[in-house]
């Protein structure tokens, strides 16, 4: 069948990556990617009730599961390539993300990956092995695959639209592609990183709705900008939230800056008021300019994590200074914060080692 069309936007998305893994598809071995692929993995919870499992890949998709299974009830191992889980923070704070794992009963691996899954025994459910590049077997009920995501883009690159990063679509920041009347948005598609100026790959679901936007606009004659995106994201793990916003040191200096980062402390309010946590910030700033490039902040869950993060974004988004996070005029009441916001007081610490740049925002 033929569909006409006068305009036409692209969103296919992405999928996960299936790794060349022997045993991938036996029953019990899961990608999880889309609503379909978790609504087979609760099919098989339900059904089946597995003891064990098997995650590969310590992502954040990895990290989560591993999360949502031991609160089922699972005996849950997680292998990890990297030498500390969740790579996309600074390895102290990957760290410590592994030590609340393992404080709530999941066995961690690093520095290995899965070479090989073998059926044991058939049954309901089956019983799986599991066999890293260290040569250990890992028994277990259900095998999660979670080592990422690839844009989905081999029909559009089938009907001659130009790829680009990682196989994504090439895009305008109007979300139009090299064919005529033809748009695209989301994991499909390469992002505009507003640190880096450049096109990069990042699969959010924050990205694909603000580019789904500016495609369905422009598609029906509208003139939108993509603004771009600095990969702001967040996870919980157990009782710990991480999150992050730009460039980490070894992204910074990968990309030409000349960065510094300081690790700083502090309670997420008064001690005096009951319940204060300790928060764990690191700020990333340009050591020749003073910008602000980057933030992570770790600390328990409830401690208002993911809107500090969305402070550090705000202030990176307007190409700030370490020093403008003092000038920002945040609320406070003791049982929320402080005078000083911990933010505020990181960026205190980091200016000791930065120029100040006056009047700069």
């Amino acid at each position: 069948m033929t569909v006409r069309y006068d305009r036409l936007v692209i969103a296919t998305g992405a999928k996960p990556v299936r790794p060349d893994l022997p045993g991938s598809k036996y029953e019990g071995v899961f990608l999880l990617h889309t609503m379909d692929d978790s609504f087979a993995v609760h099919r098989y919870l339900t059904e089946r009730n597995p003891r064990a499992a098997v995650l590969v890949g310590a992502g954040y998709i990895g990290l989560e599961m591993a999360d949502a299974l031991t609160q089922r009830g699972l005996e849950v191992t997680l292998l990890s390539r990297p030498d500390t889980v969740l790579p996309t923070a600074d390895p102290v704070l990957g760290g410590l993300v592994q030590g609340e794992l393992e404080r709530h009963g999941v066995r961690v691996l690093t520095g290995v990956i899965a070479a090989e899954i073998n059926q044991t025994a058939t049954g309901r459910p089956s019983r799986l092995s599991v066999l890293d590049s260290a040569g250990a077997k890992h028994e277990a009920d259900l095998v999660l695959l979670a080592v990422g995501a690839r844009p989905d883009s081999e029909l559009a690159g089938a009907a001659g639209v130009k790829l680009g990063a990682q196989g994504a679509i090439v895009v305008t920041r109007q979300m139009r592609t090299n064919l005529a009347d033809v748009f695209a948005a989301g994991d499909c598609v390469e992002t505009y990183h507003r640190l880096l100026d450049v096109p990069t790959y990042i699969s959010l679901g924050t990205i694909a709705h603000k580019q789904g936007r500016v495609a369905g606009e422009n598609a029906i004659g509208g003139n939108r900008i993509f603004a771009g995106a600095l990969g702001t994201q967040s996870l919980k793990v157990f009782d710990l939230a991480i999150a992050r916003s730009g460039l980490s040191e070894r992204d910074a200096r990968e990309a030409g800056f000349d960065p510094v980062t300081t690790g700083f402390e502090a309670n997420d309010h008064k001690a005096y008021y009951p319940g204060a946590v300790p928060l764990r910030i690191r700020l990333t700033g340009d050591r020749r300019t003073g910008r602000l490039l980057g933030g992570q902040i770790l600390g328990n869950r409830k401690a208002e994590i993911s809107k500090r993060i969305d402070i550090i974004a705000t202030a990176i988004f307007q190409d700030a200074s370490v020093d403008y996070l003092n000038d920002l005029d945040l609320s406070y009441t003791p049982p929320f914060s402080s005078p000083w916001d911990p933010v505020q007081m990181a960026a205190q610490a980091r200016c000791s080692k930065l120029p100040q740049v006056v009047g700069s925002i």
